[in-house]
């Protein structure tokens, strides 16, 4: 045949032991069919359920700031002051912060304990941008909860400090929120918190020191 020659097969498998493709197999009635519609819908609404939350939990813009470990009463302007410190711990920019601080207390009344709501006034409630640290100050004049508080007072007292903070930041363009609380025991009543922050060696670039965040050092009240 023109040079070509056939050649004969070594083995050879009868066409009803070849295997069938994917696209053969499919259910055979009426609950197969049932069964198999329920699995296809509950496998895609379980894989679409799983994304959504995974993508709810991990794109959720979140309030990286640091706050400090305890709160301070001490001296401002001839009078005390309530007292604490927060800081940004991410390279990030939260531009318009407006925070709240609402004191919980427990005072006897008719000898009852009862819980009291007040809020504290601040010396400043909204900050154009966020990029140092920012020491927080509720004034103890004769308006605060707080005026005539004296170290035992605080002791003895049971009380809580709320604090709110709400931010524009520019990294996820949206409003973020995050908040904290100090209790009586948590508040060092006669101190100043020291300094976080210092220039370089060419004062070019402000350095913020996260670490000092919880220093202070024990200054007396008059």
């Amino acid at each position: 045949m023109n040079g070509l020659s056939l050649v004969k097969p070594i083995f050879s498998v009868p066409r009803h032991l070849l295997p069938f493709g994917y696209g053969h197999i499919s259910p055979n009635g009426v609950l197969t069919s049932a069964l198999a519609a329920a699995e296809a819908l509950t496998g895609l609404l379980s894989f679409a359920i799983a994304t959504g939350l995974f993508y709810g939990r991990f794109s959720r813009p979140k309030a990286f700031l640091q706050f400090s470990e305890v709160a301070i009463i001490a001296p401002y302007r001839g009078i005390t002051a309530f007292m604490l410190r927060t800081a940004p711990h991410k390279n990030t920019n939260l531009i318009d912060a407006e925070a709240r601080m609402t004191l919980s207390m427990s005072i006897e009344e008719n000898g009852k304990l009862v819980n009291k709501f007040y809020t504290l006034e601040m010396e400043m409630y909204k900050i154009n941008s966020l990029t140092l640290s920012c020491t927080l100050v509720h004034p103890i004049n004769e308006n605060s909860p707080f005026f005539g508080f004296t170290k035992e007072d605080f002791d003895t007292i049971e009380g809580e400090v709320i604090l709110y903070i709400k931010a524009f930041d520019d990294l996820f363009s949206s409003t973020v929120a995050t908040s904290t609380s100090y209790t009586f025991d948590e508040i060092v009543y006669g101190a100043k918190f020291d300094m976080m922050y210092t220039e370089n060696d060419d004062n070019t670039r402000t350095i913020l020191h996260l670490d000092k965040i919880n220093s202070y050092q024990r200054v007396p009240l008059e």
